[in-house]
Order: structure tokens, then C-alpha cells, then sequence
């Protein structure tokens, strides 16, 4: 018999990089899906949804100034480090919501295949959704895509992985920078996958992940002036009402909530959500004597 005790482990936010204690130093209480008691996660506050604003916007011009060959190797990476993780997640997944093992496993098999998949369109999307466009004139008319700003994106409730892999990638792959809601009931999923990111290659303040009630956290990012957009995934119907209407003050991008299932291999529609089209006009010339036109 081992009189060894298991050494319990505090979870922190994940703010510009570095792991703060909530403003409010509140924490609450995760259990399984069974009511076993499994870790404390940090409570956040108003202000910690501030200060995660601030460091999403100090990293955006980095960030989305990147090539976006460079950001999907960035991603590429994430990938790489949660496969050497799979075991902890497969356990953490398990627990949050109610799997076995293998189904856990398979789940967090699918969610890094995922952030693959993301990573392997940085450079890509550009060419589905921008390119030249026919006009009446002497003219070069060329449309591009570039990424909204920084964007709220409320983690789905139930899916606490694979759910919030396929909200949060599609996001930052196209150069924007995220404040992530982890689900409220289940959020250690989304606290590991912090320590993921904090020692690969992305970029402080790209991606901070902050706990607590959803509502609670959402409602000052919908408001706030500096969030660009918002992802009401995991919100319920009366919330994400509010919500939206709180957005609407600076015109804010708005992803309603909608049925989803994150097993499907997703399209493309969450990394056009967050997109916007800069057209550029510029007048062909002319070539030799002839006075033509390329």
C-alpha cells in the first residue's frame, strides 16, 4: 500500500500567454459526469474579460500580418504537441462527458484531425473565397479576404473537445485572435489545451481561454467595443437573444447558435464568418503602339 498522496492540481486562466489567477481569485467546483469531484477552475470575472480583450488586440496585428503559410505551420504544431498528449485529454474527455475510454479516445483522435484540417486551409481560403472580378473597364479588379479582429467565441456546452477545437481553429487559422469561453460544466478539456498552446509556437494573447459562467463572461465581450465578433455556440436560446442584441451597439459580426454536429467534417462556413472582402481596383494599362490592354 502506497501512502502516497495525489498531488491536485489548479487550474488558471490563460491570458496573453501567461496563466493568471481570475481578478476576483474565485474558483468553482468541476465534478464528472457522475458528481465525482475532479479540480477547482478559476471563476473569471468582468475584468478578466477585459484585460483578455486587450491582449487579443495587442497580438492581432502580428497575428493576421503573419503569412498565412507561417500560421498554418503554427497550427500544425498544436497538433503535434496534443497528440504527445492524447492520454491526458482521452482521460479529461472521458470525464467531462460521461465516455469510455475508447469513445473518448476516438473523440480526441477526431478533434486533433481537426485542427489539421484547419491548419492545412490558412493558406488556402484566400483562393476559394477571393480573386479577380469581371468589370466594364480598363481596370484590374482583385478581391481578398482578411480577418475580422478579435473575436468571442463561447465553446459549445456538451462538446467540450472536439466541440471547441472546431469553433476556436477555424478562427485564429484565418488571422484573427480569439477570447474563448470554455464550456462552464466541463471546462478542463479547454484549460489543458491552454498549456498546449502556451508552449508551442503560438503567439501570446492569439488565443486566451477563460472559465467560469458563461453568461457571466459573454455578456461584457458582446458589449465591449474592441471585440469585432462573437460565436454564440455555446449559448442557449434566451442568452444568445441577449447577447446579440448587445452586439448589435458596434455592429459586431454575429454567429447565431445553431444544431451541429462536430463529428461531420465541417465547410468552410465558420472561417468565412469572420472574414471580410477588401476589393482593390487598378487600371490595366496599355502595352506597345497599339494602345492595347492587358
Amino acid at each position: 500500500m502506497s501512502d502516497r498522496l495525489s498531488v491536485l492540481k489548479t487550474y488558471k486562466l490563460y491570458v496573453g500567454g501567461k496563466f493568471p489567477r481570475s481578478e476576483s481569485g474565485r474558483v468553482y467546483e468541476v465534478s464528472d459526469s457522475k458528481g465525482k469531484w475532479l479540480a477547482n477552475a478559476p471563476l473569471s470575472s468582468r475584468k478578466d474579460a477585459r484585460d483578455a480583450v486587450v491582449t487579443a488586440r495587442k497580438a492581432f496585428g502580428a497575428w493576421s500580418g503573419a503569412t498565412a503559410y507561417n500560421r498554418g505551420q503554427v497550427l500544425y504544431r498544436v497538433a503535434e504537441m496534443l497528440e504527445g498528449r492524447r492520454d491526458q485529454f482521452t482521460r479529461e474527455v472521458a470525464d467531462a462527458e460521461g465516455l469510455s475510454k475508447s469513445k473518448a479516445a476516438a473523440v480526441v483522435d477526431a478533434t486533433i484531425d481537426r485542427w489539421v484540417w484547419y491548419a492545412g486551409w490558412t493558406d488556402k481560403i484566400a483562393q476559394v473565397v477571393g480573386g479577380g472580378n469581371p468589370v466594364a473597364g480598363p481596370f484590374f479588379n482583385l478581391s481578398s479576404p482578411e480577418p475580422t479582429g478579435v473575436v468571442a467565441v463561447l465553446a459549445p456546452q456538451e462538446s467540450s473537445f472536439l466541440g471547441l477545437v472546431s469553433v476556436l481553429a477555424p478562427v485564429i487559422a484565418t488571422g484573427n485572435t480569439a477570447i474563448v469561453v470554455a464550456s462552464e460544466k466541463s471546462p478542463l478539456p479547454a484549460l489543458s489545451l491552454a498549456e498546449v498552446l502556451a508552449t508551442s509556437d503560438v503567439p501570446g494573447g492569439v488565443v486566451n481561454i477563460l472559465s467560469g459562467r458563461t453568461a457571466e463572461i459573454a455578456t461584457p465581450l458582446a458589449s465591449h467595443q474592441d471585440v469585432n465578433a462573437i460565436d454564440l455556440a455555446g449559448a442557449d436560446e434566451p442568452l444568445a437573444k441577449d447577447l446579440e442584441i448587445a452586439a448589435a451597439d458596434n455592429l459586431k459580426r454575429v454567429l447565431r447558435p445553431q444544431p451541429v454536429d462536430y463529428t461531420e467534417l465541417p465547410g468552410t462556413d465558420r472561417m468565412t464568418a469572420f472574414l471580410e472582402t477588401k476589393t482593390v481596383w487598378h487600371p490595366t494599362g496599355s502595352l506597345g503602339a497599339s494602345g492595347s490592354s492587358y
